[in-house]
């Protein structure tokens, strides 16, 4: 184990104001619009310094990673400048999939995703989501940068692959969008940074969901052929902010997948050690494990007080019967919302799922302090519910 770079070390590295100069820099450009993004910006930043016990390495990939955060930002005010139709794109949001890790979201979201009828954010385009100088519509440099990316985090985290499947240019979280508001789940789950975490519970992330239309906007603009059709969007974040995810979205649904508990939390926990191994050499499984424990409480307490109060906005999705028919299963979440259901291409998915390898990773709730008679206990509020 290293040494932890100290505090001043990441202090001066992550200055707030150091990182906005290193934007503008970077870009050569200087309009950042609203500065909202500065408290949240200034919240995480701090936590990071005080809590994530940094590595040299790990301060390093923060800093780059803040300073291309803040640059896309710069980046997007000048898109919409350049091209202020953009700003006219009429952005329907069919679903949000919000399911705990464990719970079948991921199949889920790539099943919907393989409709003709509908779009999702790729994971190319969370990466890079606005073309570089002098890139042709195909985006080959973006796919080019994209794929590399992912071999080198695959290469620093092996054990990830094995947790959680991720395809560079398939479906993935727009959870990954929304990084570039500082309003996001990715921090507290990439670093140990807890009053991170609780000021973002307590935040109203309205203007972050606001710059994800406008992000899925300027996405959409540059693929006409998703004219017309609706995203089908996931990430367990969103349950965060259920009520502001459908004040935003007018037509959109939350997808709930359930499943106990008792499962998601060390599975979570498992994957956020594995994360946040790249930027510090201290992570205590123990620490970890609670930290998610509550958190998801709170997030499934919240959503079943939404869902109470707001039920033709919730579409819910019982793991067993994702399980033993994951295509019927499937062809009812679309008709749900209101999309016809392709039975060939949700069949055509199944068969390429099938064939793909899937890893396994072994873990038990004591690895991360936990029990599963005291999640059991924790989680006794939330039933499993199914269609």
């Amino acid at each position: 184990m290293t040494t932890p770079v100290t505090s001043t070390e990441a202090a001066q590295a992550l200055d707030v104001d150091g990182l906005l100069a290193a934007a503008r820099d970077k870009t050569g450009l200087s309009d950042f619009g609203d500065d909202w993004f500065l408290e949240p910006l200034t919240v995480l930043t701090a936590a990071l310094v005080d809590e994530a016990r940094l590595s040299e390495m790990g301060l390093a990939l923060t800093q780059q990673r803040l300073t291309a955060l803040l640059a896309d930002r710069l980046r997007l005010r000048k898109y919409q400048s350049d091209h202020p139709e953009v700003l006219e794109q009429d952005v329907v949001v069919a679903a949000e999939i919000c399911g705990l890790p464990r719970t079948g979201s991921t199949l889920l979201h790539r099943l919907l995703a393989s409709s003709p009828l509908v779009t999702s954010t790729l994971s190319w385009e969370t990466s890079y989501p606005l073309p570089f100088p002098g890139e042709g519509p195909d985006a080959e440099l973006r796919k080019q940068k994209a794929r590399a990316r992912y071999e080198m985090f695959m290469e620093m985290a092996p054990d990830f692959g094995d947790i959680h499947t991720i395809e560079w240019d398939g479906p993935e979280e727009d959870v990954i969008v929304l990084d570039r508001t500082f309003t996001s789940m990715s921090f507290d789950s990439f670093y140990w940074v807890p009053t991170y975490g609780d000021w973002l519970r307590e935040f109203d992330q309205a203007p972050a969901y606001r710059e994800l239309r406008e992000w899925l906007q300027a996405l959409q603009w540059q693929d006409p052929t998703r004219q017309g059709r609706p995203w089908v969007l996931k990430s367990p974040h969103h349950l965060t902010a259920v009520d502001t995810v459908l004040d935003t979205f007018g037509d959109c649904k939350i997808v709930m997948t359930h499943r106990s508990p008792t499962k998601a939390v060390p599975s979570y926990a498992s994957m956020v050690c594995a994360i946040s191994g790249q930027y510090s050499d201290d992570v205590n499984p123990l620490e970890v494990g609670p930290y998610w424990r509550d958190r998801f409480v709170v997030a499934l307490r919240a959503f079943t007080e939404v869902r109470d109060r707001r039920p033709d906005r919730i579409v819910d999705v019982g793991f067993k019967d994702q399980m033993s028919d994951p295509v019927g299963t499937a062809a009812r979440v679309l008709d749900e919302l209101g999309i016809p259901a392709d039975r060939d291409a949700l069949e055509a998915y199944m068969d390429r799922n099938r064939e793909e390898k899937h890893g396994s990773h072994t873990y038990t709730a004591e690895d991360f302090g936990l029990s599963e008679a005291e999640l059991e206990k924790d989680f006794a509020f939330y039933r499993e519910v199914g269609p």
